[in-house]
């Protein structure tokens, strides 16, 4: 027996339900259907409010036999209405759920999807990088530079400034989007739209003599977190030698 689909059952319901209702009406177009009386069973209760509900009027019985069927047809019909009521329902549930609802965004929410669709638009441009890496540490990226590191857009060689190490340097759409939304002269709008072009100041990997505000080239993965390991070391060891009243 073929397998009825979504589709197929309503068109079925859809032939089924004039049937019943002109049953009904005490025409017997469901001649084949057995109503509950004719297998020894009383026939279900069916009132006149039932079929007002239904939108059908009660047939007037001429025999056991014909109650039967107009019983049984009755059912049919009520059953096949309540499945169109429901299928109804469901559509006009599906409509509303579908649009759109306006959210609230605040405003760090707004500043981490400037970073992660800076980084997005500029792999576009380029058709070639990775917009996986920004997207995913753009949090992070945030956080780091809003309000954890001490920076100086107008100075980047400040000697007391904290270092930023990418050390997946394939992810480097990341850098270029905070350094250019923090304010670095080093990587304009222009320069994002130059990503990984020949000659551009944002190439594929950071390269620290090529872009300002870069700390360390990166490439090869572990490169960057040996190179942070030997910054902290040194940060640590300046401070010691020359932290000290009476020094700059």
């Amino acid at each position: 027996m073929p397998k009825l689909t979504q589709k197929s059952r309503r068109t079925q319901r859809a032939a089924l339900l004039p049937a019943a209702a002109a049953a009904t009406v005490g025409v017997s177009a469901v001649s084949t259907f057995v109503g509950p009386a004719a297998r020894g069973v009383a026939p279900p209760s069916v009132s006149q409010q039932h079929f007002e509900v239904v939108g059908l009027e009660a047939a007037t019985p001429t025999s056991s036999a014909s109650t039967g069927v107009a019983v049984g047809a009755a059912c049919l019909a009520a059953a096949a209405a309540t499945a169109a009521v429901q299928q109804s329902s469901r559509r006009r549930t599906s409509k509303i759920t579908s649009r759109a609802t306006a959210v609230a965004v605040d405003i760090d929410t707004d500043c981490i999807n400037a970073i992660r669709f800076l980084a997005v638009d500029a792999v576009n441009k380029a058709n070639s990088g990775h917009p996986g890496a920004p997207m995913g540490q753009a949090p992070i990226g945030y956080v780091l530079f809003a309000e954890e590191m001490k920076l100086n857009p107008a100075d980047p060689q400040w000697v007391d400034r904290d270092r930023f190490v990418l050390s997946s340097g394939h992810g480097c759409m990341l850098q270029y989007s905070l350094l250019h939304l923090a304010g670095y002269s080093s990587v304009s709008i222009d320069d994002i739209k130059q990503f990984r072009q020949w000659g551009s100041k944002t190439p594929g990997h950071p390269e620290n003599f090529e872009t300002e505000g870069i700390e360390v080239t990166t490439g090869p993965l572990g490169m960057g977190i040996s190179n942070a390991v030997g910054l902290a070391a040194a940060e640590a060891h300046q401070s010691a030698v020359y932290n000290k009243p009476g020094l700059p």
